[in-house]
């Protein structure tokens, strides 16, 4: 009895069950409004549906169906034999091209399946799973490609756990497509083995700023903000040319500006700035929001950026992974749906020792559409020790 239900599920997925209802629609437009020939021609819409909804078999099943009802119809308006014959002949080239184009369709499908299955391998190997806890530290993450049907772009982000503590990349390569991917592949995988092998994290950096400065074009670079957990309360950041994270500290929002701007990775040759190495004290309850300027620069229909300090701050959460899908949903939604750019978003917590599963939120005032709203920021220049 199951698999008789099976079956029969199986068939009525596989049913051409909208132009079934069309060509059925025809036929009683004409026996009831005696339209004579002029109804029969439009049996061929039928086929020429199920060819956008179903396979080869489905189009010629409909095909026929249309075929020979058109036919029954024709003997019933008592048409001549030519009028009929040109009639049918129409319906049969209808029929066989639908199903051809059918075929070339799911060909399509089938190949657009093997390519979205090489770029989820690509996304997993460049832009590994971040679990939800990473050493101390609480951890979400969220990435939105901009090419359509794509899982990876131009944007990048790491973090592994290190004999030197917990170490972090987030970066933005120049321009967009397979270069930009190929530029983030290789960001990745020095980062991935300078974070083991050097104890110190401008060295980091500089390994970084070598592999660039030897494989990428003159015009091309890397913004990138390169964090590490050495010991518990000490946060050091790396800002090369990079958005400025976002220090959350009691449900204040905090820039942290560069002491010193310094060039994106690739460009150090052009300028005699070296990266700065600020530190701060990270403690239980603080958290660091790391971003990509898909984030900051994406635009509202009336043409104004997404404010996130501000929306940061209305959905600051003792859960990171909750934070962070209410930042993207509104940011989807800001947008009207689709980004622009790629965009990536890493949220580190310490967790408090009061912690509860209760969501805390800090409410902000409504604002007018514009108003710009103020922040504690970091003062530019100054290390936080």
């Amino acid at each position: 009895m199951s698999a008789l239900k099976s079956t029969a599920a199986q068939l009525a997925i596989g049913t051409p069950v909208l132009p079934l209802l069309i060509v059925s629609a025809i036929v009683l437009v004409d026996l009831i409004g005696g339209a004579g020939m002029a109804c029969v021609p439009l049996l061929a819409a039928g086929p020429a549906l199920a060819a956008a909804t179903n396979g080869p078999r489905g189009v010629l099943c409909v095909g026929l169906l249309a075929t020979a009802l058109g036919a029954a119809l024709g003997v019933h308006d008592g048409a001549s034999d030519h009028d009929l014959a040109i009639v049918l002949a129409a319906l049969t080239a209808v029929t066989l091209a639908s199903g051809l184009a059918s075929a070339l369709r799911e060909r399509r499908e089938r190949v657009l399946a093997a390519v979205r299955s090489v770029a989820e391998a690509a996304q997993h190997a460049l832009l590994q799973p971040v679990p939800a806890t990473v050493g101390p530290f609480q951890v979400a993450v969220r990435y939105s490609a901009a090419a359509a049907e794509a899982r990876i772009g131009g944007d990048l982000y790491a973090l592994v756990p290190t004999p030197y503590g917990v170490r972090l990349i987030v970066g933005d390569v120049r321009g967009k497509g397979l270069p930009a991917v190929g530029t983030a592949a290789l960001v990745l995988g020095v980062f991935r083995e300078a974070a083991y092998d050097e104890p110190d994290l401008l060295s980091v950096v500089g390994r970084i700023e070598r592999s660039l400065t030897r494989n990428l074009g003159t015009d091309d670079f890397v913004t990138a903000v390169v964090a590490g957990y050495p010991r518990p309360g000490r946060l050091e950041v790396v800002n090369c040319g990079h958005a400025p994270p976002l220090l959350v500290r009691d449900h204040v929002v905090m820039p942290v500006e560069p002491t010193r701007p310094t060039p994106p990775l690739g460009l150090r040759t052009l300028t005699d700035e070296t990266p700065s190495l600020q530190v701060l004290p990270f403690t239980d309850g603080d958290q660091l929001l790391l971003y990509t300027d898909g984030v900051t620069e994406a635009r509202d229909h009336h043409r104004e950026f997404y404010p996130l300090v501000e929306e940061l701050a209305r959905h600051t959460s003792d859960e990171p992974g909750r934070t962070l899908a209410a930042l993207h949903d509104e940011l989807l939604t800001h947008v009207g749906g689709r980004l622009h750019d790629d965009a990536a978003l890493l949220l580190l917590r310490i967790p408090a020792a009061h912690d509860t599963t209760v969501t805390r939120q800090r409410p902000v005032p409504p604002r007018g559409r514009g108003e710009a709203v103020d922040s504690p920021r970091l003062p530019r220049g100054e290390s936080i020790a």
